[in-house]
């Protein structure tokens, strides 16, 4: 069996019975029906086309279904329209089930799962083993998902930013398990920039491959955290690196500025610097700017001011993070590492400990306590 094929022609077939006027538990279903059949007869029987053989399995499989259900007799209506076998129409619909599962009604933790579910053609068990929980939650989840969006039918534009939102929740959730989410992330949204033409797909997949292409140097032998200051840059992947360039380079060409393609712009001019010392933090402060101006967020002008720090010296950072709710995330540890720069050994020491406290996982927290550590030693050894 073909895993990739089977992958990448799920999403389509699920799509077709969607559009047939299956709702989409029911279709899912039977596309998992259809999927297990095939597994069966494929390697003995392979079909001519298998999106084709797929789509009439499961399309049978619904009625099937449809037919034992008194609630739904209606359905048997649908039987005399039943396509002939044949080869299916070589139209992609992915981009449907995109919208579906990143519908508003729907919690992010479980649109990014019903994405991986639908779109990705991961299994229940390989999600929950991304997520490090129990299969049983993650099914419960899975199925609340489908429940919710069905009946949605497809009569109106979906949202891009929704759907973009949700592949950078599904990269941004790490590297555990047996699935590749950073990698897995990076696939659907080279998926989705073949189905949309959309500076802000073409943003985000810069983004992602400029984030991935540092992936190999971000971490030491024993696991901990190594800074992008500090990272090996010989270890950086120079391909993702110039494919992510030429992507964002043709999105802001088209002048239509959003937050990914800026935020990709950021993270260009890091990997374009040979060492951290020839960074460019002037122009990083000028994106970050740009950013702050398109989505306000707190937590992108706490970036800014590390940039500022670096571009204007440690007191114009801490001038720039005085204005700022002391309560946001990392808030402490770039107070901490910005007195460290200005040369006040005794406040970083005890702000990277408070930090430490406050980190979210543990790798952040073992970094935070080491760069604590660090200097209650240098300041030990200089007394």
């Amino acid at each position: 069996m073909d895993e990739a094929l089977i992958r990448s022609l799920t999403p389509g077939v699920l799509t077709v019975l969607v559009r047939r006027g299956a709702d989409f538990a029911a279709a899912e279903d039977a596309v998992q029906d259809a999927l297990v059949e095939a597994v069966r007869g494929w390697p003995a029987d392979p079909p001519r086309d298998p999106k084709g053989w797929l789509v009439t399995v499961a399309w049978r499989r619904f009625l099937d279904a449809a037919r034992a259900d008194t609630a739904r007799r209606r359905r048997e209506d649908r039987v005399e329209e039943e396509p002939a076998p044949g080869p299916a129409p070589d139209v992609d619909d992915t981009l449907q089930l995109y919208f579906l599962c990143a519908h508003p009604s729907l919690t992010p933790s479980s649109a990014v799962a019903l994405t991986l579910r639908a779109v990705g053609g991961l299994t229940t068990r390989q999600i929950a083993r991304a997520y490090l929980v129990p299969e049983a939650t993650m099914a419960q989840r899975i199925s609340r998902a489908k429940r919710t969006v069905s009946g949605v039918r497809f009569d109106r534009p979906g949202d891009v930013a929704t759907v973009l939102r949700v592949l950078y929740l599904v990269f941004n959730e790490g590297y555990s398990g047996d699935v590749d989410l950073a990698a897995e992330a990076v696939r659907l949204t080279r998926q989705l920039a073949a189905s949309v033409d959309h500076p802000e797909v073409a943003g985000l997949l810069a983004l992602m491959l400029l984030h991935h292409a540092r992936r190999a140097a971000r971490t030491a032998p024993d696991g901990s955290l190594v800074p992008l200051a500090e990272q090996d840059r010989g270890r950086w992947d120079t391909a993702s690196i110039a494919e992510g360039v030429r992507i964002l380079q043709a999105a802001l060409a088209r002048d239509r500025l959003g937050e990914f393609q800026a935020q990709a712009a950021i993270a260009a001019l890091h990997a374009d610097a040979p060492t951290a010392g020839e960074t460019d933090w002037p122009q990083i402060v000028e994106w970050y700017d740009e950013l702050a101006r398109l989505t306000d967020n707190p937590v992108v002008r706490l970036n800014r001011a590390v940039a500022v720090g670096e571009a204007d010296g440690p007191r114009a950072g801490l001038a720039a993070l005085a204005a700022l709710d002391d309560t946001l995330p990392r808030h402490t540890a770039v107070a901490a590492y910005l007195h460290e720069r200005d040369g006040d050994l005794d406040t970083a020491a005890r702000l990277y400990a408070e930090a430490a406290h406050e980190a979210p996982a543990l790798a952040e927290r073992d970094h935070l306590t080491r760069q604590a550590a660090r200097l209650n030693s240098r300041r030990r050894g200089s007394r």
